[in-house]
């Protein structure tokens, strides 16, 4: 039995470890105790590593110190990846609007809720009163409503022209003195063709309306495992993205869920572009048919090439290992062995290749980017309306794309200029970053990507209004259907690549480039809710169908 004093120790220790889970928070936060009333902060939200958080966070802390004497602190906001981040910003514009609406004792929030951060929602008419929607449009546009947060960093620039549209970023504060507008005046220079282009490659560099600006470069390619390609008997070093729809590679490919992160959709549509300008360079080499328009013949060239992108695709997602909602743990485990190779951001290879770098240059784990197969991005930065410390955040826009900013980006550590302590293995978007002054000094000296980047154009036209049916289709095709398709996949292997089992699983015409490109993007861009599930339902569906014939179709044909 228990006594009194038994008990009433059980019931302290029950308080205490419930005061350490309510406390826990508080406790992760910064201590206040720690920095001086006249310390200054900037709020950054971003999927940025820690690495570079840390990095850029000591490098701009230093520089303000030095250059005007003020004590400063990045109060760093880290959610998750740039998916994450814009639902979080989104909600919290929506949440801040709906209060300053009531403040302002405007009636009807529900009507337009919805509406009043719609990008594409059309001013009124000439002449004609304004809608509600089209009041509570301009209301926002004119407004500081904040969500007391300074800057968005990192990502795609797809997402940043995305939050650009809807008005939560802006080209400068109120006062027009902060922001990138404003250092586009102090610096013009700077957004040049000979520093930062407006466009390269067929990517743009930076917002025409300067809501937001690349700091730095990005490509997409494959990172792979010597040891593990000896071990699966593949003699050649992937090369290509198709290269990673062989069946050999069943089972050993790493990706990430595309509907989690904005740069691995990015990384899905270098596939699909690649495959749209093969069919297209294809057609132009053949006479046109009889009765057709160049623009039908170009039409016609995209979906076929879209079917063969798609296609490739299949077999890439077929062989994956996973698909996990971290892109840093692709060549995490590429390196450890527990897949032979993975779809990765360029420095995520790069910098993994340095870890495990042997004292002969050699590493067991590499990165190459596909011949032909990927374009420059760049991972913007934007001010966001309402930021609370313009001031201080136009101070830190200077810093990044001053060259004192972008030689963190790639040189060595402990270098005069470089990071204090890790090498963070990415590319300046600076163009004048590339001289022998520069890179003597760079981790990775060779990469030139202004040059390397002129062997692909991305094509805007071709897939950016389809950027959502992609990360669509990849789920229901390859995510949500990974064990049937798997199955399916392996039957043909079994079969000795099964014909007929290969032409039914390759049967996509249900995520035709036509049905990609509108029927999917109109539903996905409208809002509603009930018309997406029961599309992504019926759609699932078809998959699961078509997977279940290939497989009986391969078993038949390898009896």
């Amino acid at each position: 039995m228990i006594d009194w004093a038994q008990n009433n120790r059980i019931g302290i220790i029950v308080i205490l470890a419930l005061a350490v889970i309510l406390m826990a928070p508080f406790a992760l936060r910064p201590r206040e105790g720690r920095i001086s009333r006249d310390t200054e902060r900037l709020v950054i939200i971003s999927p940025h590593n820690e690495t570079i958080r840390s990095e850029f966070g000591a490098a701009f802390t230093r520089h303000m110190k030095e250059t005007q004497g003020r004590d400063v602190v990045i109060d760093w906001r880290t959610p998750g990846g740039t998916s994450e981040i814009t639902k979080i910003l989104n909600s919290e514009f929506i949440a801040a609007f709906e209060h300053y609406w009531d403040d302002q004792e405007y009636d009807g929030w529900t009507e337009v809720a919805t509406v009043f951060n719609d990008r594409k929602l059309p001013p009124p008419e000439p002449g004609a009163s304004a809608n509600p929607g089209q009041t509570a449009r301009q209301l926002f546009l004119n407004s500081s409503v904040g969500i007391g947060i300074d800057l968005f960093w990192g990502g795609g620039s797809y997402d940043f022209q995305k939050q650009a549209g809807k008005g939560h970023l802006v080209a400068a504060d109120p006062s027009g003195r902060y922001g990138i507008a404003a250092l586009a005046k102090e610096k013009p220079e700077w957004f040049t063709e000979e520093i930062i282009p407006a466009s390269f490659s067929g990517e743009t560099f930076y917002d025409q309306g300067h809501r937001w600006v690349g700091t730095c470069l990005s490509s997409f390619g494959i990172c792979y495992n010597s040891d593990s390609l000896e071990r699966l008997g593949i003699t050649e070093a992937p090369s290509t993205w198709a290269d990673l729809a062989d069946p050999r590679y069943f089972g050993q490919i790493a990706l990430a869920d595309p509907n989690k992160s904005g740069s691995v959709t990015k990384a899905f549509e270098m596939v699909l572009q690649q495959a749209l300008r093969e069919a297209v360079e294809d057609s132009i080499s053949r006479p046109a048919p009889e009765g057709m328009s160049p623009e039908q013949v170009e039409r016609r060239a995209l979906a076929e090439g879209w079917r063969q992108g798609m296609a490739r695709i299949q077999k890439i997602t077929a062989n994956a290992r996973y698909f996990t909602d971290s892109s840093t743990k692709i060549p995490l485990d590429v390196a450890q062995g527990d897949a032979a190779a993975g779809m990765c951001v360029d420095f995520y290879g790069r910098t993994y290749n340095e870890i495990h770098r042997k004292s002969d240059g050699s590493s067991r784990i590499n990165y190459v980017m596909p011949e032909g197969g990927s374009s420059l991005t760049v991972d913007p930065v934007g001010l966001l309306r309402g930021a609370p410390h313009p001031e201080l955040a136009h101070a830190y826009l200077r810093f990044l794309l001053s060259k004192e900013g972008q030689r963190l980006w790639n040189y060595r550590p402990g270098t005069p200029g470089g990071p204090e302590k890790t090498a963070i293995r990415r590319l300046p978007v600076r163009r004048d970053m590339y001289g022998p002054e520069e890179t003597k000094h760079f981790s990775d000296p060779e990469e030139l990507p202004y040059q390397s980047g002129k062997s692909f154009t991305y094509e805007a036209e071709w897939t950016s209004s389809a950027f959502d049916s992609i990360r669509f289709i990849i789920r229901l095709m390859a995510i949500d259907s990974h064990e049937e398709q798997q199955e399916a996949w392996k039957a043909i292997i079994d079969s000795g690549m099964s014909p007929r089992g290969l032409e039914i699983f390759s049967d996509l015409s249900i995520v035709s480039y036509e049905k990609a490109t509108s029927d999917f993007a109109k539903i996905l861009r409208s809002g509603n809710k009930r018309e997406q599930v029961e599309t992504a339902r019926s759609l699932g569906d078809l998959f699961r169908s078509l997977y279940a014939d290939s497989i009986r179709a391969s078993r038949m044909e390898g009896r």
